[in-house]
């Protein structure tokens, strides 16, 4: 322990490494009170199971123990809370590429009146390995947004793991496209005026590939603006030590809080078996290059301080302003890794925040699109 004073310590585990999410000094009480009864005010440790581990043993750990586990703890988070009031859901199946059943979950309001509206084509997180669009976390998420005057869909992709089967690779993004495609196709029937893909964590990196691939298919028109909450798309967890000091600096300043790499290392060669697409901007956005960004509509960039992968979400919006695309980034100062979507009964206010701004987003973006109009 040097004798420095703490404020010229570099921050978090880089300053001091014996720091955890629960003794960060720029952790917000209110966080660290809703985290710690789940354990995670204490830093989180490398598993048993790493990348070389067979592949049949870390997809059984997947489905039987990290799925579940989060459900307890999504759950949990929300345990108490009264449903959404005045929202209408519904669900569409649709083909997806690979002859797969794609189940879209659809909350709107409940309205006598036939104006269009902002619509969200909400992805969700878990690594693109586990979770699912009925974790109730996603679940809450859509009806939030239907009550703040939207048209959320959910989509239901198939993932690397979980109960749903190992579909690495690119299954899910092929599943995304999908779904924008008979969003897109269906404005009217659904009533959406501006559509923005949206993500949170691995539905993040999920929403800012789909976008790369719907320019490549000349389908960028699909898409009016994409809304990004604490992109994971490096794969940095399965880069050495030195690389991630050099590159992406979060994921040692605050290693083990809420995740570890060693941990994530392992959901990545879930992901991509064989890393042949380590370097895929498809698989891993942050490798976009300024060609693949130039062009693309508006996005909102939004990363949690205390997070590992806070750097990498930083540097994609960076890249995105020099490519030219119209871009902001938020920094949610003293929370961890998807904080503002996790805990809407314990900080109300950083949840509304986050709700509010999708909506102020969505409203707002020129659609690019010619079909529907907003109305007045």
């Amino acid at each position: 322990m040097t004798d420095q004073p703490a404020a010229a310590l570099a921050p978090g585990r880089l300053g001091r490494p014996e720091l955890t999410l629960g003794t960060d000094p720029r952790s917000d009480p209110s966080m660290v009170a809703a985290i710690t009864p789940f354990g995670l005010h204490v830093n989180d440790i490398p598993g048993e199971l790493t990348q070389r581990s067979p592949m049949a043993d870390k997809l059984a750990y997947i489905r039987d123990i990290i799925e579940p586990g989060n459900d307890v703890l999504f759950d949990g988070l929300l345990d108490g809370l009264d449903p959404v009031p005045d929202v209408e859901r519904t669900t569409e199946t649709i083909q997806g590429p690979a002859g797969n059943d794609i189940t879209l979950h659809i909350a709107r309001p409940v309205d006598t009146t036939d104006r269009a509206r902002p619509g969200v084509l909400q992805i969700h997180g878990g690594a693109m390995v586990f979770l699912r669009a009925t974790t109730s976390t996603y679940r809450r998420h859509r009806d939030e947004l239907a009550a703040a005057g939207m048209i959320a869909v959910g989509v239901e992709y198939r993932k690397a793991g979980g109960v749903l089967g190992h579909h690495p690779y690119p299954a899910g993004l092929d599943d995304c496209v999908a779904a924008l495609d008979w969003v897109h196709n269906h404005r009217e029937q659904l009533g959406i005026s501006h559509l923005v893909v949206s993500g949170d964590s691995g539905g993040a990196n999920l929403a800012l590939a789909t976008t790369l691939k719907a320019k490549r298919l000349g389908r960028l028109h699909q898409i009016d603006g994409v809304y990004a909450m604490v992109p994971y798309i490096s794969g940095a967890a399965a880069w050495d030590q030195a690389r991630r000091a050099r590159e992406l600096p979060s994921w040692i300043e605050t290693n083990g809080y809420f995740y570890c790499a060693e941990n994530v290392e392992m959901l990545v060669s879930v992901y991509d078996p064989d890393g042949t697409h380590a370097e895929d901007p498809l698989a891993w956005p942050y490798f976009a290059t300024s060609e693949d960004l130039h062009g693309l509509p508006p996005h909102v960039i939004s990363v949690c301080e205390l997070d590992p992968v806070r750097d990498e979400g930083l540097a994609y919006f960076r890249n995105l302003v020099h490519a030219g695309v119209d871009a902001t980034a938020i920094t949610l100062h003293g929370v961890c890794h998807v904080a503002d979507l996790m805990l809407r009964s314990q900080i109300p206010r950083l949840y509304a925040s986050t709700v509010d701004n999708i909506a102020r987003f969505a409203a707002h973006v020129e659609p690019t699109h010619t079909g529907v109009t907003a109305a007045v």
